[in-house]
């Protein structure tokens, strides 16, 4: 059966969502209830976020190989594999088996990002639909929204693992009904080899900071929330407005990168993000929180999706540059949340961690201006 552009767009947007709206983020909205109930430092908290993306690192640099089978036979395994793990987290308080949990989690999520994003992308490229990728990085926000507002609903920690897998499970299963197999004789081999010009590796760099400069406010703040009477009461709104931030994201930065260049938007979402950032380090207040998610929410899935157009631009097969990216992104989320929850165990505060992470999102911006086309 033939698939419309926009109905194979939103078989992407809900893979994206099921995977990492919902299989990476949810477990902000869920960390103060665990924290609570398990007694939790901050550093194992960071820990088990790192876990996750550990299992992302190894996950995208997997997938970057060549592997047997076909896109979508991966592509419904990793969607599952993210469901069983995510329902797990609620049956088990044991800090090993969170860590593994996390972990295959992880990597299930950049299998089902890679192999999703192969699947659709260039499908919707070829029909002349190429605008609609929008649709299907959306899906994270969404995700993220729809999770966030579900978990916000519960009280006992378990029961958002539950919830969580049963909304990724949902949205799998439409999935198998909206994304049609791979192309007969399709091949998933390399071909011919690009190669990594000086600029490219400036923009490696930056992506890398920009993985650590995000990650920390999307770990904690909810949790920061939470730790502050004045504002507690905005806990199960405030990654709502993280997640409906992030959906239309990806639309507004490409177009503007169209208008201008794919860098210098980078450069301008990332000093954006940046002001989010040190808002909720300087001045915790309704306003801040507010701004904080609008401006992070609303720029990470977008320099996300910037950074991996720009890493396409270097002529021949693009993956081996995304799958460099990649596992730079995944380096800089796995010491963010680890960093910040050793000094916040020192500290008592996120202040610090948080005003480093915008720094590093200053750097990324001024690193992303050095790659030459």
């Amino acid at each position: 059966m033939n698939k419309t552009p926009l109905t194979l767009a939103i078989g992407g947007l809900l893979a994206m969502a099921s995977a990492v709206g919902i299989g990476r983020f949810v477990y902000t909205p869920i960390l103060p209830p665990m924290v609570e109930a398990l007694h939790l430092t901050k550093s194992q908290a960071g820990l088990i976020a790192s876990a996750n993306f550990i299992g992302y690192l190894a996950g995208a640099l997997l997938a970057a190989i060549k592997l047997p089978g076909s896109h979508r036979a991966w592509l419904m395994g990793a969607l599952a594999a993210n469901v069983v793990c995510l329902g797990a987290m609620g049956l088990t308080t044991d800090m090993t088996a969170f860590l593994a949990l996390r972990a295959i989690a992880g990597l299930a999520s950049a299998f089902a990002l890679v192999f999703s994003s192969a699947l659709v992308l260039n499908r919707l490229a070829a029909s002349g639909h190429g605008s609609l990728s929008a649709v299907h990085f959306a899906g994270v926000g969404i995700g993220i929204a729809a999770a966030s507002a579900v978990v916000a609903c519960m009280t006992d920690w378990r029961e958002m693992w539950f919830a969580s897998a049963g909304l990724a499970l949902a949205a799998s299963i439409a999935v198998l009904l909206l994304v049609p197999p791979d192309h007969p004789g399709a091949t998933h081999n390399f071909g011919p080899k690009s190669r990594l010009s000086s600029g490219f590796w400036f923009l490696l760099a930056a992506y890398g900071l920009f993985g650590f400069g995000y990650i920390i406010t999307a770990t904690f703040i909810v949790q920061m929330v939470r730790g502050s009477p004045a504002i507690a009461s905005l806990e199960p709104y405030v990654f709502v407005l993280f997640g409906l931030s992030a959906a239309p994201s990806v639309a507004f930065w490409t177009w503007l990168a169209r208008r201008s260049t794919i860098l210098r938007t980078f450069a301008l979402a990332a000093i954006v993000e940046a002001v989010g950032v040190a808002a909720s380090a300087l001045f915790l207040n309704p306003a801040t929180v507010i701004l904080t998610s609008v401006f992070v929410g609303g720029t990470f899935m977008g320099l996300t999706a910037l950074g991996l157009l720009g890493a396409r631009e270097g002529g021949g097969d693009p993956r081996g540059r995304i799958a460099l990216m990649t596992a730079s992104f995944s380096a800089g989320q796995i010491l963010g949340p680890i960093f910040a929850g050793h000094v916040y165990d020192l500290t008592g505060s996120l202040a610090g961690p948080s005003l480093t992470a915008a720094g590093a999102l200053v750097i990324a911006a001024l690193l992303s201006l050095r790659r030459q086309p």
